[in-house]
């Protein structure tokens, strides 16, 4: 019974250690001044970022809704790849 009792005295004492020693309000208090700066300072920018980079990319999609956009990659040529063994075709210089 003294063994998980310990445990939890040591799982307390090592999250009190990492949050800085702080107890209580000061902890709280402390933790939301640090998640807002980091929302603000980190967080926030990335996602205005993403959010002007996916604006731009709409806007140029729809000023030319006529423009080819590659949907499928290009089949390899088995020959090139070596899944086809054999003599390539070679061409001429006349045919060049």
């Amino acid at each position: 019974m003294a063994s998980w009792r310990r445990t939890l005295g040591n799982v307390r004492s090592f999250v009190g250690n990492a949050t800085g020693g702080l107890r209580g309000g000061p902890n709280l208090a402390s933790w939301v001044v640090a998640g807002t700066l980091a929302y603000f300072l980190w967080v926030k920018p990335a996602q205005d970022l993403r959010k002007e980079q996916e604006e731009k990319a709409a806007l140029a999609a729809a000023s030319d809704p006529y423009r080819y956009i590659e949907k499928t990659k290009p089949i390899p040529d088995p020959q090139v790849t070596g899944l086809i063994y054999g003599k390539r075709e070679e061409t001429t210089k006349s045919e060049s």
